[in-house]
């Protein structure tokens, strides 16, 4: 059973007693050889402090399999490194019934990690990086950030192959704001109810509510391994990803250099440049849960590809633009593509959303 650490209201457990399922695996979703694969044991552990690590986690099947991903990462290079599990309910969790961009949208998912973190009681902190607000608190840092798995979003149906086939008037859940107005600007005739929960509870919610599909992250699904769930993914010209979706965010403090270092081998520069230039887009919009944007990063030979949308609540205006910049430019071209579409009118529609100019 997981001891019980009663000073921070969490729990704590071994790494070996939640294994995730799945490979992780790259873009296009296929396991692959890469950055923080296993290959030999790591030369012993500097310093005594390392000699355990502590992981902060949400306590959801899919934060556990993630956060055993990297524990047994880490676990595989360094023996002799005790890793384990602290489990810390955060306010995200709490709050099951209400959509996201009604309770404060980005964060909501990791306040409560990144705290235990500050305050020392956990040492790394693993995140589903699109959890993550741009901005990182002070005296925190992307520790590493592996490689992605598959981006794109999930297609659930046990009556439809696609969302083409589904008729006039179909129903179709998703919890995502990002979702819903991508839904309603290429299928206008469609009714998009709102669905929160895990994946068995959006299955049954799909069945009590007679909705004809579920729109859910393939990465998830795939790190479940419930791959078998979905019949296929909504392409990106349809349906452009969250910004960070299908990535983790390794957190760590920042005056901790011998964890960076340790954590060095799991970070995948393809990875990190995509989500760096997604996540400064991101920054300059000011953008969470409460905004529908998205932007999907890749790198493409010596360059860096980044599209992006911003739109209003119901889709019916939705601007989408794409640029390209050197890899040593990754933030700025987030920034820069993100005052284009600003200039294109997504600074009146933010405004609007916000209550604010920006």
């Amino acid at each position: 059973m997981p001891q019980q650490i009663h000073d921070i209201g969490v729990q704590g457990s071994r790494a070996s007693e939640h294994q995730p399922s799945t490979p992780h695996r790259g873009l296009g979703g296929e396991p692959e050889g890469r950055a923080g694969e296993l290959t030999s044991p790591a030369p012993p552990l500097k310093t005594s402090f390392h000699q355990s690590i502590r992981i902060g986690t949400r306590g959801s099947a899919l934060a556990l399999a993630q956060s055993n991903w990297v524990a047994a990462q880490i676990s595989g290079r360094y023996p002799d490194c005790r890793v384990e599990l602290v489990i810390i309910k955060t306010t995200g969790d709490k709050i099951t019934d209400v959509p996201l961009a009604q309770i404060g949208g980005k964060g909501l998912f990791i306040k409560e990690i990144e705290e235990a973190l500050l305050e020392g009681k956990v040492d790394l902190a693993v995140h589903s990086l699109k959890d993550m607000p741009a901005e990182v608190p002070d005296g925190l840092m992307l520790g590493a950030v592996p490689p992605r798995e598959d981006c794109r979003d999930a297609f659930i149906s046990s009556r439809y192959k696609n969302l083409t086939e589904i008729p006039a008037g179909g129903r179709v859940g998703t919890g995502s704001l990002r979702r819903r107005v991508q839904l309603l600007h290429r299928r206008p005739d469609l009714e998009v109810v709102p669905i929160r929960g895990n994946v068995d509870t959006r299955l049954k919610k799909m069945e009590t509510l007679g909705l004809d599909a579920l729109i859910l992250a393939a990465a998830g699904l795939n790190r479940l391994g419930l791959a078998h769930l979905y019949k296929c993914c909504v392409h990106e010209a349809d349906m452009l990803p969250a910004v960070s979706q299908g990535a983790l965010g390794l957190e760590i403090r920042t005056d901790d250099p011998d964890l960076r270092d340790l954590l060095a081998p799991l970070d995948d520069l393809p990875t990190r440049l995509a989500v760096t230039a997604e996540r400064s887009f991101l920054a300059r919009l000011e953008g969470g849960c409460v905004v529908p944007v998205a932007a999907l990063g890749r790198v493409q030979g010596d360059s860096l590809h980044l599209e992006a949308l911003i739109s209003d609540l119901e889709g019916r205006r939705l601007l989408r633009e794409s640029g390209r910049g050197a890899l040593t430019e990754a933030a700025a071209l987030g920034s820069s593509l993100a005052e284009n579409l600003l200039a294109l009118g997504g600074r009146e529609i933010l405004s609007e959303l916000y209550g604010r100019p920006i």
